[in-house]
């Protein structure tokens, strides 16, 4: 209990300097582009691929479980597109960017800690943990909803492929199902997941990787703690979002 308890306060204080007012808004923005580009857009490929076939199975699976008569066959569209806007891209979008993303982001600032780069930034006067942090938090916050957009995109297009190569739902009903009794909000929802999953696994890794002591396998270390903490830290707060969004 004390250890955490440790580790909540250096989170607390860490968090506390990152957001702390930058020295150069026009070096910050120069890296918040970069880091959009590092984190962000190269992580559009896996998010498509795995939506993609998250939609298919989703799809395939729904009929399987509906082949009774008395279930309309354009459900199997309806549960699709739920599943995947309140669910799967969000949360389990975000598992995978904590894999991805995490994992490079305390590896990246890990290493800067064991070289002594981090060390050279503040003799130079820089705040490191801003300068190093800031730009990379406010990169996801930004991008990472547009990749919650593409994955329900790309995943009710791959249900929609599935499922009518499949011949278990018309191309016509496939449509009006995901068309059936639509609730805006829920895209709204999934939005404001994402951007707190977006926070959770950008702080989380940095801060693994910021605090790393030792040398290279510590920074290996560093990084399964990151990806470890930020998973369960997404499950936990998918528990709570949801009960406070949607009850």
């Amino acid at each position: 209990m004390i250890r955490f308890l440790s580790q909540l306060g250096r989170y607390v204080l860490l968090l506390q300097k990152v957001f702390s007012k930058p020295e150069k808004a026009s070096i910050y923005y120069r890296q918040t582009m970069q880091e959009m580009i590092y984190l962000g857009f190269n992580s559009i490929g896996i998010i498509t691929i795995i939506s993609f076939f998250m939609g298919a199975v989703i799809t395939l699976q729904t009929a399987y479980n509906t082949e009774n008569p008395i279930y309309p066959t354009y459900l199997i569209g309806l549960g699709c597109r739920d599943s995947i806007i309140l669910e799967f891209s969000s949360s389990v979008a975000a598992l995978i960017l904590a894999g991805k993303v995490g994992s490079n982001i305390a590896s990246e600032i890990g290493t800067m800690r064991v070289t002594e780069q981090i060390d050279a930034l503040e003799m130079m006067g820089v705040n490191s943990a801003s300068y190093l942090i800031l730009p990379k938090i406010i990169a996801t916050l930004l991008f990472n909803p547009l990749l919650t957009l593409i994955s329900i995109i790309v995943g009710i297009i791959g249900g929609w492929i599935s499922g009518t190569l499949a011949g278990v739902i018309t191309s016509e009903d496939f449509i009006y199902g995901i068309q059936y009794a639509f609730v805006p909000y829920y895209i709204t929802y999934s939005i404001i997941k994402t951007v707190f999953f977006a926070f959770i696994i950008t702080s989380v890794s940095a801060f693994q990787g910021y605090y790393v002591d030792g040398g290279s396998l510590e920074v290996g270390r560093a990084s399964t703690k990151a990806v470890v903490f930020s998973s369960v830290l997404i499950l936990l707060f998918n528990v709570i979002l949801t009960q406070l969004l949607l009850s």
